[in-house]
């Protein structure tokens, strides 16, 4: 049976207030289940495009050179989980449940865990945008609060029915200036909490031993985690987690990361993973498509090769688990094993459009595994 949590009506808080430290605001009255760092620290890969990958043509080998499915080559690295996003109706048919569902199924079958990341959306959402999914346009507020509700239960519950029960759920991704635009956007922030509540709680119906992350990008902004934390908490959001995106050469130094991430412990008392991470291994391309990072030295003094992978991994990985508390529970790399195929492109709508992220995956452009994916194991 649906539940809908009834939300505080505590107040709004602005962005000036959170700039100029908005004190912490008392705890979300709900327990956070153990989730699946309690047994240890998670080392896990998003994953996303390696259905269209294959699909397209793309092969995966071990550092041996010998080919072999892309993940049981992460599990076999010491990896224990695997992130992957859903789109609501994608043109290009992928990252829907069904692709969530497969790889949910060889995940478990190869020992590990799953992260289901919702976008709500028919294609990405980040910072810079928060599209609607098309069929859900013209709802009014109640019946998108609900088509949030359905399409999360549903997912998930597709996902348990095939065998695979998910240990963290994203409700949203990089929502930094919220969801499903202009509904749930910041300037609206009762409704932005409407819409997570409506998530985290499908996420609690459906599968009440996962962990509910809520998720932001840039890392290392203190005033930004603490204003959508806050309002987050005094609009009584049932979240159980943290996430955040870290990437050296956008998302400032460590010791920003370092500050927020022990911040956050602080304020939250809630488990905090950094859910995606990259770093380029060549300045090179495969594919013709312009790379995102493409500079020798992405961040100074540290240059685009395996061994500045293998490093930032290691860097992030201590200074999460160095979070007080404990509560520092692990680290994934975006986008492992998305290497450059031609018509596995990063536009749903657009066959011919390319990938701009192969020289960051964890797989070099032969399909070989490079040592980062061995130091990501090891974390």
């Amino acid at each position: 049976m649906k539940r809908r949590t009834a939300l505080t009506a505590a107040g709004a808080l602005g962005v000036a207030a959170a700039a100029a430290g908005t004190p912490a605001l008392a705890h979300a009255a709900r327990n956070c289940s153990p989730g699946p760092a309690q047994g240890g620290f998670v080392r896990g890969a998003d994953i996303s495009g390696l259905v269209k990958n294959e699909d397209y043509g793309a092969v995966y080998r071990r550092a041996d050179g010998t080919q072999a499915d892309a993940v049981d080559i992460l599990a076999e690295s010491g990896l224990d989980c695997i992130r992957v996003k859903v789109w609501v109706d994608p043109a290009d048919g992928y990252n829907t449940k069904t692709q969530l569902v497969e790889l949910g199924q060889r995940a478990k079958a190869a020992g590990m865990d799953v992260l289901v990341d919702f976008h709500y959306s028919d294609t990405w959402a980040d910072p810079g945008k928060q599209f609607k999914p098309a069929a859900w346009e013209d709802l009014s507020f109640a019946d998108l609060k609900g088509a949030v509700y359905d399409h999360t239960a549903e997912v998930l519950g597709a996902l348990t029915d095939a065998g695979v029960t998910p240990t963290l759920v994203q409700v949203g991704n990089e929502t930094n200036g919220g969801l499903l635009w202009p509904d749930g956007r910041w300037d609206q922030l009762e409704q932005m909490a409407e819409l997570l509540a409506a998530g985290c709680e499908a996420v609690d119906d459906a599968v009440p031993s996962a962990q509910a992350i809520l998720h932001l990008a840039e890392g290392g902004d203190n005033g930004a985690f603490q204003w959508f934390f806050d309002n987050a908490v005094s609009h009584g959001v049932p979240f159980d987690a943290i996430g955040a995106s870290y990437y050296p050469y956008w998302h400032g130094p460590l010791s920003g990361l370092a500050a927020n991430l022990d911040d956050l412990a602080t304020r939250y008392g809630k488990p905090l993973y950094v859910v995606e991470t990259a770093y380029p291994f060549t300045t090179g391309d495969s594919d013709g498509f312009p790379n995102i990072i493409s500079d020798a030295e992405p961040v100074a003094g540290s240059p685009a090769s395996p061994e500045s992978q293998s490093y930032w991994l290691e860097e992030i990985a201590a200074v999460v688990k160095a979070v007080p508390n404990g509560l520092g529970r692990g680290v994934f790399w975006w986008e492992a094993t998305w290497t450059g195929v031609e018509g596995a492109g990063w536009d749903p709508a657009d066959p011919s459009s390319g990938n701009g992220w192969e020289n960051q995956a964890l797989f070099d452009f032969d399909g070989k595994a490079l040592p980062g994916l061995q130091t990501l194991g090891s974390l």
